[in-house]
């Protein structure tokens, strides 16, 4: 029996219509992703980017919280002294890498394939370079806790993770709210943050350190320092200022003692009264607007108001925290 020729017309029609979707479907004409970065510029996406270049340690941290370290291709320059990612994810040191903020390598980039690369701020040129040859990139800035905030919602954005994102900044806000409601009662100490290479250095109100600080239910001590970097200080001025504690910053090229020792600081309250504490740098640098940043400001309450946030309390939300979203069990 012949088919009616109107049917057949009909059904060959429809197979080019489904063919058609098909093709269509695979060539990608969803809308792209458009994010506007911290460089107020206008980067689109089209499908998810399964190849990732990271030339920002920050931003390398926060895609192994993410999940997304198997689709890292390259990263930035001296891996090997970021502990987090021989803990979290020891394949990325065997990666290539892209340079520094300094020394970027945008031939080394271009030669990786990425489908999106993620750079700090200061390499906006690089970035835009790289937008022109048709690879995405974005650039951040995440030298607050808002600015945080906005690059984690970026790359999720970007990257289709925005469910494990949510829940990585809802982590965070929600362990500095239990940490604030814990020292409601206390008496606000002012610290004074003493830098890497020198205790001569310190972070003033612009730096993301103060707000480190302030999570901690502390003063900055060099809070009417303006710089946006780090300040060298005198001794005169840090006597005069006289802070109830020290802490020294992750990775420091001096230690407590050294500080501690030092004649010209000996009449300091923090020194005669032993409140001077150099911050971990088991994993992260915390003064540094890493994911986990907000564990510094728990370590620094755990030694400053022990009596109101215990050493046992950070060591729980440590251990969680890691364990949860760089899966690894912290030595604490």
């Amino acid at each position: 029996m012949k088919m009616p020729k109107i049917l057949s017309v009909l059904l060959i029609l429809a197979l080019l219509f489904s063919l058609s979707a098909c093709a269509a479907a695979g060539t990608g004409t969803a809308e792209p992703i458009v994010i506007t970065d911290h460089a107020n510029r206008t980067v689109e996406i089209h499908g998810t980017p399964e190849r990732l270049v990271s030339g920002y340690y920050i931003t390398t941290s926060l895609l192994i919280a993410l999940g997304l370290e198997d689709q890292l291709v390259g990263i930035e320059a001296k891996a090997a002294s970021r502990p987090i990612y021989a803990l979290a994810a020891p394949e990325l040191l065997e990666l290539p890498n892209v340079g520094t903020a300094k020394e970027f390598n945008l031939e080394a980039c271009i030669d990786l394939e990425p489908d999106l690369v993620i750079l700090p701020l200061k390499l906006q040129s690089a970035a835009e370079q790289l937008d022109a040859l048709g690879i995405p990139a974005i650039c951040v800035n995440p030298e607050d806790d808002v600015r945080l905030a906005e690059t984690v919602d970026m790359i999720a954005a970007a990257t289709g993770t925005e469910k494990t994102a949510e829940k990585l900044l809802s982590y965070a806000k929600d362990a500095l709210a239990d940490l604030q409601d814990s020292l409601k009662d206390a008496d606000a100490s002012t610290v004074y943050l003493a830098g890497n290479a020198s205790y001569l250095s310190t972070a003033g109100a612009a730096m993301y350190q103060n707000t480190l600080l302030e999570n901690a239910g502390t003063v900055n001590a060099a809070a009417s320092v303006t710089d946006t970097y780090w300040a060298e200080i005198s001794y005169e001025q840090l006597l005069e200022w006289d802070p109830d504690c020290i802490v020294i910053v992750p990775a420091a090229a001096y230690t407590a003692e050294d500080l501690m020792n030092d004649e010209a600081l000996s009449g300091l309250s923090a020194v005669q009264n032993g409140q001077v504490y150099a911050m971990p740098a088991d994993y992260e640098s915390w003064d540094s607007p890493v994911p986990s940043a907000f564990m510094g400001s728990l370590w620094i309450a755990s030694r400053i108001h022990g009596d109101l946030y215990s050493e046992a309390d950070y060591t729980e939300t440590l251990k969680d925290f890691y364990k949860t979203f760089y899966d690894f069990d912290p030595a604490a």
